[in-house]
């Protein structure tokens, strides 16, 4: 039987988590000087402005379903690289600024549990709002790993073109043309191997969390 509760309660984490990751690439490229994103109208907190239907709602949803971690992207907000004061790093800090939002909402999420209850040492409350507490906790963890990976167009691959030698860093700019073909293509063909390392940081950030908490 389908749980219709849970869907609509996971749609609504999914489209929350990403809309706000894509605003902090928005909000942090403005502040370093860029005014790409508000020239075209992603400097919003609005879903519509954010929202891919496939890699927004659609890939997070189906992994959730096979019982897999939650991982998705949104349409990439656009930036000028030239326009962005500190080089380099400023680029990193955009790209940084999406995922490290998912990392913050989830232990926001999960410290509110906390106290309020939901969350104790013997899991999640079997409740309606313990059901949008675990999401937004497990989903934007799910976000923030998936994202993180160092793989080009994802945020994770900024560190590599900072670090990286000037060769690496071209053979990633021609990997980056491809975009989320190339992120959709890894998921199919690496989707057990990417799922199991995402479900140890998860697990190992949990794991912070709680002691952080003491449950």
């Amino acid at each position: 039987m389908v749980n219709v509760t849970g869907i609509i309660i996971l749609l609504v984490v999914i489209v929350i988590s990403m809309t706000l990751h894509e605003a902090m690439h928005a909000f942090v490229g403005y502040a370093l000087g860029d005014d790409t994103a508000r020239q075209q109208g992603r400097l919003s907190f609005n879903p519509l402005k954010h929202i891919d239907p496939f890699m927004t709602i659609l890939l997070p949803f189906v992994m959730v379903m096979l019982g897999a971690p939650p991982f998705g992207a949104a349409k990439p907000v656009p930036f000028n690289p030239r326009r962005l004061r500190h080089g380099e790093w400023g680029m990193l800090m955009v790209a940084l600024a999406g995922p490290l939002m998912n990392l913050l909402l989830a232990f926001i999420c999960f410290g509110i549990g906390v106290v309020s209850g939901i969350i104790t040492h013997a899991g999640i409350q079997n409740s309606l709002i313990g059901s949008f507490v675990g999401s937004m906790v497990f989903v934007n963890l799910g976000f923030f790993v998936f994202n993180m990976l160092p793989i080009p167009p994802l945020d994770g691959s900024r560190l590599l073109y900072v670090l990286a030698p000037d060769i690496v860093r071209r053979r990633m700019e021609w990997l980056e043309q491809y975009g989320t073909l190339l992120v959709f293509g890894l998921v199919v063909v690496m989707s057990p191997l990417i799922s199991r390392m995402m479900r140890l940081m998860i697990n190992a950030i949990i794991g912070g969390f709680s002691w952080i908490f003491g449950v």
